[in-house]
This record gives structure tokens, sequence and C-alpha cells, in this order.
């Protein structure tokens, strides 16, 4: 805190408003700075959980290197307040050029060069010091504007900081994300920084500002506007240049939705892949393996009513309708722009045989968790067609309560089968999958094919599907009763790569890999997160 006396050793500022005035236009420019403040934090934590995954981490390390850099700049900045008007100047200009730039930078990094998490630090660092540096200047010009006591201006001074922080937390998720994207957005907040941070020294304090300070911060000032407008301009085109960088040449549909971005690359059939949030779905060079393996194993008994969650690419949902005694398909998608890409794209259509526009199946958009809270009907087959439970976002779906759920969706003979990740590369991640659905009351039975590893995050120099071979996926098939047979319907379908031997093989397979004693993850304490 600074005191009166510290606060006041460069005399009341000659100001071209009433004192109250100047006050109510500092404070605006609080208001302004903690809005942008917060969102370049929110779309370094946003940006992050998406190029590198695990959300909770990327958020504690962000938040947690930002505060403690916000200490050291508060520091720093006490060499400043002799000259506060100026150095606040050009603090907000470096803060609009470098919180501007970062989401690119980030970006950047993660297509061309494959990591991103030293950027990630070095930004959450840099923008940390100059927003923590910040707080003592303007403690000195708000006080130099308007004297009252110290207690007084922090209190105001903290108001609108907190004020702008809400606004900028609601506009990043609403407005700004939805709208502009993460490139853009980030771009123009930079900007709106450098304006905010501008006027408010060289109109309200520019009788304290000597005039070659003063053209310096003008100068300053345009410069980063003018290469943050550049950039603006030209995002779309790095943008593109960045996603071939990361996806190949042949990106054919690429939107973010309000749930994630969307990814569609190949020509045709044969050769299309799907990514979710930079992670491969869907390789129709062997999504036939995943497919089969999931889906027909637990179609071995009742199967008239089926439920699957997730499957919005309409893959699952197709293998099912392979039995024509199946008289009913609920398809549970969160997001309905893949829903909706299942049933228009015509390579992503022809591979799922049109399943989705077949009159048996009703596709619904919601969250699996909440929309099994208030199911009604019974099931006898429940396809768990989800991403990989190491992802943060989808571990309240892979928990012993998600589970309970899908306990009380099943008929008496029900059975449900889930993918719980690769048994072999993430074996904690896979058998805690397996002592959650026991938590429940649930008997899962394990199983593991050979196959590429679907979840596997974008980059250069990956190949699609990621690492292939004995990673392989991992499922478990689980009833209400007893562990069910691990086995195929008499009356199943001529299957490309699925043989009654390989699965029970499968079964024998992962068994040996058991890893006991493990605890099952729940809603208060998830556990997969132990392995990442």
């Amino acid at each position: 805190m600074i005191d009166q006396h510290v606060s006041l050793r460069g005399g009341a500022a000659r100001l071209p408003v009433r004192p109250r005035t100047g006050r109510y236009l500092v404070l605006a420019a609080v208001f302004v700075c903690a809005a942008c403040g917060l969102v370049y934090e929110l779309e370094l934590v946003a940006l992050a959980s998406y190029l590198i995954g695990d959300s909770v981490t990327q958020a504690s390390v962000v938040l947690s290197v930002m505060v403690f850099a916000m200490g050291i700049g508060s520091l720093l900045a006490k060499r400043l307040r002799s000259r506060a008007a100026v150095g606040f100047g050009l603090i907000e200009a470096a803060l609009a050029l470098i919180g501007g730039f970062s989401a690119l930078v980030l970006y950047a990094s993660f297509a061309w060069f494959g990591e991103s998490q030293y950027a990630l630090v070095g930004f959450s660092l840099t923008i940390g010091i100059l927003i923590g540096a910040e707080v003592p200047l303007l403690m000195t010009l708000i006080q130099r504007v308007d004297r009252q006591d110290a207690g007084g201006a922090v209190a105001d001074l903290f108001a609108a900081d907190y004020v702008g922080a809400l606004v900028g937390g609601l506009a990043f998720p609403f407005l700004l994300l939805p709208v502009l994207g993460q490139l853009t957005g980030a771009l123009l907040t930079g900007a709106v920084n450098a304006a905010a941070g501008g006027a408010l020294v060289l109109w309200v304090f520019r009788r304290d500002v000597p005039a070659r300070s003063r053209w310096l911060l003008i100068a300053a000032n345009v410069t980063v506007i003018a290469v943050l407008a550049t950039a603006a301009l030209l995002a779309d085109d790095f943008e593109r240049a960045a996603r071939r960088a990361v996806y190949g040449d042949q990106v054919r549909v690429a939107v973010q939705t309000d749930v994630q971005e969307v990814v569609l690359t190949g020509a045709g059939r044969s050769s299309l892949d799907l990514y979710l949030d930079g992670r491969l779905r869907v390789s129709s060079r062997d999504e036939y393996r995943y497919h089969e393996a999931l889906v027909h194993p637990a179609m071995n008994g009742p199967h008239a009513r089926v439920l699957i969650l997730g499957g919005g690419d309409g893959l699952a949902a197709r293998e099912v309708l392979r039995y024509p005694d199946v008289r009913s398909v609920t398809l549970v998608e969160l997001d309905p722009a893949v829903t909706r890409l299942a049933r228009t794209d015509h390579a992503l259509s022809a591979l799922n045989g049109h399943a989705l526009d077949d009159p048996r199946v009703t596709a619904l958009t919601g969250d699996a968790f909440t929309w099994l809270r208030t199911a009604h009907g019974r099931y006898d087959v429940v396809i768990s067609d989800l991403p990989d439970p190491g992802i943060s976002a989808s571990t309240k779906l892979y928990s012993a309560e998600f589970y309970g759920l899908v306990a009380e969706a099943l008929t008496p003979h029900g059975r449900v089968v889930v993918h719980g990740g690769p048994p072999v590369g993430h074996p904690r991640t896979y058998w805690t999958v397996d002592a959650s659905m026991r938590a429940a009351g649930l008997h899962p039975r394990p199983y593991r094919v050979r196959g590429r590893c679907s979840s596997s995050v974008a980059g250069p120099g990956r190949a699609p599907g990621g690492t292939a071979g004995d990673r392989g996926w991992g499922f478990l098939l689980a009833a209400r009763g007893a562990r069910p047979t691990l086995g195929l319907d008499p009356k199943a379908p001529a299957l490309r790569s699925l043989t009654l031997p390989g699965l029970l093989d499968a079964g024998r397979r992962a068994e040996a890999g058991r890893l006991p004693g493990l605890e099952p993850s729940t809603l208060v304490h998830p556990r997969y997160w132990e392995e990442r």
C-alpha cells in the first residue's frame, strides 16, 4: 500500500478537468484495464487447455504463475512512482502488445514447433508482471488527481478493478470467443487496452508529461494499435496456415462451435479424419476396428432399445443399425454441430451409412450426465462413446456417479460398454474406469483390441491417429446383475475386424494387465489426472 506522503511526492497533478472528474476517469481506466487483463488470463487458459490438454493443470499453471508475477510487478513498479503517468502509459502499451499477441504466438508455437508449454509459462509470467505493475502506479495517479485517505483510494481502486474483471470474465466466453474467436478476440482486447491506457495519460495527465515523453507515448500507442490491427486483418490467413501445419493440406471443414473446434480433413470417405479440439476422433482408415469392438460385444443379448452417449459422428449408430431387430436408437451428443456435420457432409454421412437419417434414430443435444438424471426410459444396451477419461472435461462422464445413472437406465438384463482409453499406454486410467463402474454396482468385463489411439493430439510430425499398434483401445462391458458374457450375438452381421476367438483373446489380454486396488473416481475426488 502507498501511504499519503509517498503518493503525493510529485505534487498535485495539473488536470484539464475537475479533480472529481479526473478521479472518475482514472477509475474508468482501471475498469477497462482490469477487464482486458482477465481476458488475457482466460484466453491463455482456454487455448492451453485446447492445445496441451488437461484444463485443470493448465488453469493451475496460468493462475499460479500470473499471481506470483503480479507480486513481482508490484515491487518493480515502486521505482516508477516518481514518473507514474509515463510509466503507466508505457506499461499499458507493452501489456496490450504482449497480451494481444499471446494467443497468436501460443498457437504458432504449437502449430510449427509442436510445443506450447514454455510459451504459456513465458506469457503468464510477463503478463502477470505488467498487470501487477499497474496497481502501484494507479494508486499514485488517483491520489495525485483527488487527494483522499489511502484507505478510500484503495477501496475505489479495487472496486473498479473487480467490476472490470467481472465484465472481462463474462465478455470472454459469451462475446469474444463465440463472435471473434481466440486470435482476433485477443488482438481486439489489446487494442482496447492500449487505447484506454494511452487516453488516460495523454489527456488527463498531459500537462504533467514532458513533451519528449508525450511523443514517445503517442508513437508507442499508435505503433501498438497499428500492429494489432494489421494482425487482426491477417488473422484468418494465419489461422489457415497454422491449421495446415497442424492438420495437413486437406482441411475441408474447420468451425469453432460453442463446445469445441471441429476440423474435418480428407477428400473422401477413404481418407477422412475428424478432429475435435485438436484430438483425432475418427480416421476412416481404421475407425471400423474401434466401432466394431465398441458396439458388437454389447449387442450380444436383447438389444431392441439402444442408447448411445456421444457418438455424434453416427458411426456407432451405423453399427447398431446393422441389427434389423433394433427398434429404437437414442443418441445424446453435446455438440449439435457434430451431428449436423454427420448428416450433411458428403464423406462423413457416406462413412456412417446415413445412420442419423434412419427413422429409428433420435438424435438429441445435451450433456450425457445431465440427460441421464432426467431420463425415464430403460435401455437394453447403453454405448458410451465419449472422449478419453484423461481429458478433464470428460472426467465426470467416467465417475462412479455417472455409472450409477447408467445402471439406473439399464433394463434388468441390459449391458453397458465404455471406451476406457488405452490400457497399455495409460493402465491406471483404464483400471480406474473399471473400479468406478464397480463402485456403481456394475460388473465390468475388460477387453482390448489393437488399433490407433483415437484421442491423440494433432501436431507437426504426428501422423493422424497417433501411435499405432500395442497402445490400442480398451473397453469395458458391464451389466448390473453379474459379469456379462464376452461374445457376439448369433445373428451378428459379418464383421471386418472382430471375430469371436479374437474377442476372447482380447479379454484375456486385458485381464493379464489388471491393476488391483485402485480407488474409484468420483465427482469430488477425480483420479484420472494422476497418470497424465
